[in-house]
């Protein structure tokens, strides 16, 4: 039954499920070229098309990536395992440690283009910061590069009234980075809450995260809470979908 099931299959899609068993066995590792199209099309028996559609279909998987003349090759980065909890916690950033330090162990992080400034804030940021309208946020953009990939958007609002004339103001924040800093004004979060919504980029998010066509992004807004139950930061995200699995791990 499982056969006839196959071969009811769109021939793009039995033709990608046959390449991306040969990735998952090993049979074409990690930075090797697949067969092109010429190469599937005289193997299958398939019109052009049909083996670019297969192709295309692996690569909105994030298996694999296109080089432009030179063909299709399967991906040379190991995704990043996000944990959701254990990131957050005070012992990694209350030590000194940056909360990126639970995701990526060794690998080589860098965070650049950099942007801090004072601004008015969006409409529901406000809402949730509690700000009045002529109050101000202290905005910190953010691109993550992990292993020289382009990862991760990051935008962060805090209140300028509670963070101004500190560290958080400035690009290099200091060990254990902006919670840290909260901690020592007072306000250290306890309590952090996140969404996950998902959608195609826009804009120049695409370009920024040199991400393959087609492939989606994963949004994560968390707002961090102090123990008087005030929201303190805001932090906007947008995530390369093919370069994370997300994990959370919680007691029952």
């Amino acid at each position: 039954m499982s056969g006839r099931g196959s071969e009811r299959q769109p021939k793009y899609q039995r033709i990608a499920a046959e390449l991306r068993a040969g990735i998952e066995a090993g049979e074409y590792g990690p930075g090797e070229r697949l067969p092109g199209e010429n190469d599937l099309m005289a193997a299958h028996g398939v019109a052009r098309m049909t083996a670019r559609q297969a192709l295309a279909l692996l690569q909105a998987e994030g298996l694999v990536e296109a080089r432009k003349g030179a063909g299709v090759f399967v991906r040379d980065f190991k995704p990043i395992r996000r944990h959701g909890v254990e990131r957050l916690a005070h012992t990694q950033w209350g030590s000194g440690r940056s909360i990126w330090a639970a995701d990526v162990g060794e690998r080589d992080l860098v965070v650049d283009s950099v942007e801090v400034a004072e601004e008015a804030a969006p409409a529901a940021v406000a809402g949730i910061l509690e700000l009045g309208e002529e109050d101000l946020v202290c905005v910190r953009r953010r691109r993550f590069v992990l292993d020289s990939k382009p990862v991760l958007l990051s935008v962060s609002y805090l209140p300028a009234e509670l963070v101004s004339g500190t560290p958080i103001t400035q690009p290099d924040t200091g060990p254990g980075g902006t919670y840290a800093r909260l901690e020592e004004l007072g306000h250290r979060p306890v309590r952090f809450r996140e969404e996950v919504r998902s959608r195609m980029p826009k804009g120049d998010e695409s370009a920024r995260l040199d991400m393959s066509p087609g492939m989606p992004v994963m949004l994560i807004g968390r707002t961090a809470y102090d123990d008087q139950g005030r929201a303190v930061e805001v932090n906007e995200m947008v995530l390369d979908a093919s370069a994370y699995v997300l994990e959370y791990g919680f007691e029952a």
